[in-house]
Parts: C-alpha cells; sequence; structure tokens
C-alpha cells in the first residue's frame, strides 16, 4: 500500500464504521466506503475469520476471503490486524490469491508474525503495532490519555524504540497509539523511510493536531467525521 501524499492524512476506518455499524461485518465496511474512507481496517484470527477475538464474533461472521472480496470490488484498500499467531502463510496467500497487494498491509504488535509474513510474501507492506496495551493507554479517553503520566513517560521513550520495533518486525509502517506519537517520533519513523498510522482517534480537535504533526494516516471509529475534521483543518 502506497502511502505517499501531498494533502492531509488517509482515514482508515476502524473495523469498518464501528460508531455506526456494527464492527467487523460488511454493513460496517460499506458504512467506511460510503463515508469517503481510504481504507479499513479488520481483525483476522483462528481459522481467517474476521473478528477481533471469539468472544466479539459478529452474528454474521466473515472469512478474509469474504472481506477481501468487498476490498477487490470497491475503490478502497484494507489493513489486515492479526489477532492469532500461525496463521502468516495463509493471510498473505489470500491478499495475493485477491490481488491486493497494492492495496493490502498485514499489522501485528508481534514482530515474529510480521517476520514471517515477510518470508511468505515480501511485497506485501507490514506495519508493526505498539502498543500491545500493557500501558493500557487506549483506556483512557481524550485527554487524558495524551496528559497521562503513563502516556507521557512512554511518549518520551519512543523515539528511541521506534528503529528498534521497525527492524525487529522488517516492517515499512509503524502503527501507534496516538497518545504516543510526538513531532520527534515522527522523525525517528522517517529517519527509518517509515510511514506513521496513528490508532484509534475520533477526537476532531485530536485529528486535526495529528494532520499537523505529519501523521500519514489515521485509524478512526468514525470515518465520516475524521473527513469533516480534516475538511475544516484544509479550510483554515
Amino acid at each position: 500500500m502506497n502511502f505517499a501524499r501531498d494533502g492531509p492524512p488517509l482515514v482508515i476506518g476502524h473495523r469498518g464504521a464501528r460508531a455506526v455499524a456494527p464492527e467487523n461485518t460488511l454493513e460496517s465496511f460499506e458504512a467506511a466506503l460510503a463515508a469517503g474512507a481510504d481504507a479499513i481496517e479488520l481483525d483476522v484470527g483462528p481459522d481467517l475469520v474476521v473478528a477481533h477475538s471469539v468472544r466479539e464474533l459478529p452474528e454474521r461472521a466473515l472469512t478474509l476471503d469474504d472481506a477481501l472480496e468487498f476490498v477487490r470490488d470497491h475503490d478502497i484498500a484494507v489493513l489486515i490486524d492479526l489477532k492469532q499467531p500461525g496463521i502468516e502463510r495463509e493471510v498473505a496467500a489470500s491478499v495475493r490469491r485477491h490481488g491486493l497487494v497494492e492495496r493490502a498491509f498485514v499489522s501485528s504488535t508481534s514482530p515474529r508474525a510480521l517476520r514471517r509474513i515477510a518470508s511468505f510474501d515480501g511485497e506485501l507492506a507490514r506495519s508493526i503495532t505498539y502498543p500491545n496495551d500493557r500501558y493500557r493507554i487506549s483506556r483512557f479517553s481524550w485527554p487524558g490519555a495524551i496528559t497521562s503520566g503513563t502516556a507521557a513517560a512512554a511518549r518520551s521513550a519512543m523515539p528511541l524504540r521506534v528503529p528498534l520495533l521497525l527492524t525487529a518486525a522488517r516492517a515499512h509502517v509503524l502503527t501507534l497509539h496516538h497518545a504516543l506519537l510526538s513531532p520527534a517520533v515522527v522523525r525517528a519513523a522517517r529517519g527509518c523511510g517509515a510511514s506513521v498510522v496513528a490508532w484509534t482517534v475520533n477526537d476532531p480537535v485530536r485529528i486535526a493536531a495529528l494532520a499537523r504533526l505529519g501523521v500519514d494516516a489515521v485509524v478512526t471509529d468514525d470515518p465520516g467525521k475524521a473527513r469533516e475534521a480534516l475538511a475544516t483543518l484544509n479550510a483554515l
């Protein structure tokens, strides 16, 4: 997937558009598409079922093939988030089979999983996701996630951590919780030739701030509102 841009960040719908439709469903993907999302994010786990976890299966669970058929037939890209080790070969093969290598990237919190993706299909873009929320930063609502001492400490350490994460995962993209982003972090990623994706951000003020920071994409539960926030920024 090509993140090259000279405009606002790309908008990636988190599990489709989970703020307005059931997550990880065709309905949610269609809502993201209708809202103008550039890409949809989806979770894939055991047996290549699209779900965040086995406890969060949609009423009509999709397979990865079902989801990729939707992507293939529409003008949208896809971020595939691995939720289960050991499925890397099948995921890479599915993306290749649907002809979506140029419109897809795979993310994981596991460097090993991404190295396995690279070994199965070196052309498929890979993103290391951080953190595997041991800091529990994502439990804070905005702006608490930014101002908490835990987030501040982790954010200050991130510029040194970025090259290690990217190298360990053989990744081209850094998908980072938005509370950990700073100008120094973006510079560190750029210095490694990597793109930066912020997850998961819904507040319009924070989306605008991330755009000014220079991130390449934002993951959001409501792509329509994110589009509105970015349009307002461009009008200033």
